[in-house]
C-alpha cells in the first residue's frame, strides 16, 4: 500500500476519517474485486498528488463490513470522500482519474 494511504477498519473508522481535519477519500474494495485493482493506482496517484488537502484511505469490505453497510456500499469500487465527519461525495465503479478528481475535488479544503 502507498505510504498516502493509510488502511482503516471497522474500529479505526471514526477516530481515522470522521474525525480527521482534513478531507478523507476511502476507497472502498475487495481483494477479488478486479476493477478495485483498475482503480487503486488512480487513488493511489490522488493521494500523492493532493497530499496536502486530502487524506486518503482503503477499507476492506470483506473484513469490514460494518462501515460498508452502515454508508450503504453495495458495488465495488466505491470512492467517498468524508468532510467534518459527513459524507461529501461518491463515486461508484471504475472510473478515470479526470471523471473522479471533476466529482471530489470540489470537496478538499482550500
Amino acid at each position: 500500500m502507498s505510504e498516502n494511504i493509510t488502511e482503516v477498519t471497522d474500529s479505526d473508522f471514526d477516530s481515522e476519517v470522521l474525525r480527521s481535519d482534513r478531507p478523507v477519500l476511502v476507497d472502498f474494495w475487495a481483494e477479488w474485486c478486479v476493477p478495485c485493482h483498475m482503480v487503486s493506482p488512480v487513488v493511489e496517484e490522488i493521494a500523492r498528488e493532493h497530499s496536502d488537502r486530502l487524506k486518503a484511505a482503503k477499507l476492506n469490505v470483506d473484513d469490514n463490513p460494518d462501515t460498508a453497510r452502515q454508508y450503504g456500499v453495495m458495488s465495488i469500487p466505491t470512492l467517498i470522500v468524508f468532510k467534518d465527519g459527513q459524507e461529501k461525495a461518491r463515486v461508484i465503479g471504475a472510473r478515470g482519474k479526470e471523471a473522479i478528481l471533476r466529482e471530489i475535488e470540489p470537496h478538499f479544503a482550500a
